[in-house]
């Protein structure tokens, strides 16, 4: 069976909080609710789940690819065109370090860029539930319950303190 949105509206914290704890004693995963606000409040207030991240991975692999094609660039522009001067050797650990440093450094920032859009989960083709009073103060708890429990879950949500309770009120894709 399919999962369908339902978004409750909140005016207090801790009401949107009780619903949570509603929503979790009912069954409901905790990776299939979550909090909307415009308010950054402390992680945790709501007792919602860690939201892990993997961002500190794109530099380091980042500068790892950069160092890399810094080595293999340097080494092998030299190899190619090995032009001696003055007795000194062809492959020169001091100019060799500046461009490696630099394509290190360059690949790891393009990298970083690249997790954050990534682990931001940018862009958003799929739109979900939203109400634009949430950017007026209130707190949504939106959950992806089975069709079968969105009644139950309206009025658990009610029961919660939710001032509106909305649902998609289209078909698949709406």
């Amino acid at each position: 069976m399919a999962k369908a949105p339902i978004l409750g509206l909140f005016e207090t914290a801790d009401n949107a909080a009780d619903a949570g704890d509603a929503l979790k004693a009912a069954g409901v995963p905790q990776t299939d609710y979550d909090f909307l606000t415009d308010t950054p409040y402390p992680e945790g207030a709501f007792g919602e789940r860690h939201e892990g991240h993997r961002l500190y991975i794109f530099p380091f692999v980042g500068a790892l690819i950069g160092l890399t094609v810094g080595v293999m660039l340097t080494s092998m522009t030299s190899m190619a065109y090995p032009l001696v001067q003055g007795g000194k050797p062809i492959m020169s650990l001091p100019p060799m370090a500046v461009v490696t440093y630099e394509s290190t450094m360059l690949t790891a920032i393009i990298f970083t860029i690249i997790g954050i859009i990534f682990e931001s989960r940018l862009p958003a083709f799929k739109q979900g539930l939203y109400d634009t009073r949430i950017t007026e103060g209130y707190i949504g708890v939106l959950a992806n319950v089975e069709e079968d429990q969105l009644t139950s879950t309206q009025t658990l949500l009610t029961q919660a303190g939710a001032i509106d309770v909305v649902r998609n009120s289209g078909g698949p894709g709406a």
